[in-house]
């Protein structure tokens, strides 16, 4: 019965251990998410997928900056889609195309109010998709794939260093412009208003740039490029720094400079205070 309760408490301390010193939580965080929005296409983030895929196996950066940019990415594609479809399902709004998938019925008042039962559309999908416009889905999600990619273009290559080149600022440009093209064309299609695309543009981003300083240094940091250290390395940081706060506290409180004389002779082990050797120098050489 001890054997199994110590075992127990084993396998809790290392699951708890790999809890800490790994990125679990994250991972358990993804999988949630991704439950959540099974079904949808991520066409916003397979270029920056296959950028990263094709930049880890040229460059070879190490395992933990592929690790964490990788996943940083699935992580603010999935987060900014769950976050959208929450805010359609709460707030919708009709979509400016909704007659044309309504596709009302002849006879139809048209200066008075109705309701869903004067449309022939039967597609049920194309019809309810009609209410649920604000905020634009195809603008937060190309602004949390594309924009987490500018975000990491801009890192990598310094650009909000002193006298960066404007070479440099076009590369981490070009994947904005695209996702501002991408937002647009949703004005084009008459699918969206500008607010539509304005608040799914700033959510995308917003959550992007969330995402990222997870993971990164500020842009403006020397070593911007270099992610935080892992979990383990932190906790490893943290216990090594405690165990020295410890040891340095032990010190301070228990110093050898304040003992007594006799307490000190009695500590063999330990070092005297050159003040009482002296003493005892001084002492032995007198005559009796």
């Amino acid at each position: 019965m001890r054997q199994t309760t110590n075992g127990a408490n084993g396998l809790a301390g290392t699951l708890l251990r790999f809890w800490q010193r790994s990125y679990a939580p994250d991972y358990v965080g993804f999988v949630i998410v991704l439950l959540a929005l099974i079904g949808n296409i991520l066409y916003a983030g397979v270029g920056p997928l296959v950028f990263l895929m094709l930049w880890a196996m040229l460059v070879r950066p190490g395992v933990h900056k592929v690790h964490v940019t990788i996943l940083g990415l699935f992580i603010s594609l999935f987060l900014t889609t769950l976050l959208t479809d929450i805010i359609k399902n709460a707030i919708g709004r009709p979509r400016p195309d909704l007659i044309a998938r309504c596709k009302p019925r002849l006879g139809t008042p048209e200066h008075e109010l109705v309701t869903i039962s004067v449309c022939t559309e039967t597609d049920h999908h194309t019809l309810h998709d009609g209410w649920r416009s604000f905020p634009s889905g195809h603008s937060s999600w190309a602004f949390s794939g594309l924009g987490y990619l500018a975000l990491f273009l801009a890192g990598q290559l310094h650009v909000l260093r002193p006298y960066a080149d404007l070479a440099r600022s076009l590369i981490v440009l070009a994947p904005l412009v695209g996702a501002a093209l991408i937002a647009m064309s949703r004005l084009a299609d008459y699918r969206h208003d500008v607010y539509d695309v304005t608040i799914g543009s700033l959510l995308g981003m917003s959550v992007a740039y969330f995402t990222y300083r997870r993971y990164y240094r500020p842009l403006r940091h020397p070593k911007c490029e270099v992610p935080y250290p892992s979990r383990a390395e932190y906790t490893s940081a943290m216990i090594g720094s405690k165990t020295k706060d410890l040891e340095r506290q032990l010190h301070e409180e228990f110093s050898i400079d304040d003992l007594s004389e006799d307490e000190a002779q009695a500590l063999p082990l330990t070092e005297v205070r050159p003040g009482a050797s002296r003493q005892e120098e001084d002492h032995t050489a007198e005559p009796p």
